[in-house]
């Protein structure tokens, strides 16, 4: 009975890790937005938190005030990782709710 117990518990876990890895891959489908500025400046990131489409309006480039804009590029970037993040966090947090494992 131990034995049927143990090979029941390592299917279940192979079901899980095959959502897990499912899950992880379809983050890369998924789409985070950042802007700064009230929207000048906005920039797309996929839930693998890689950025993929960065939009400048015309208004926010001044050629006298180059930094300026690239503290909104700067910005618009953070924040669409950042949502990367709550989004991975919200997809995989399933997984590993209730669970100790570092980096999750």
């Amino acid at each position: 009975m131990r034995g049927g117990n143990m090979n029941n518990m390592a299917k279940q876990m192979q079901k899980m890790q095959k959502k897990m890895e499912k899950a992880q891959e379809e983050l890369k489908d998924e789409t985070v937005e950042g802007s700064a500025g009230g929207g000048v400046v906005t920039v797309q990131a996929n839930g693998h938190k890689e950025v993929t489409n960065i939009t400048i309006k015309e208004e926010a480039v001044d050629p006298d005030d180059v930094d300026m804009l690239q503290d909104l590029v700067l910005t618009a970037v953070n924040e669409a990782l950042k949502s990367a993040d709550e989004l991975s966090n919200e997809r995989m947090g399933q997984f590993t709710k209730g669970l100790n494992i570092p980096g999750f």
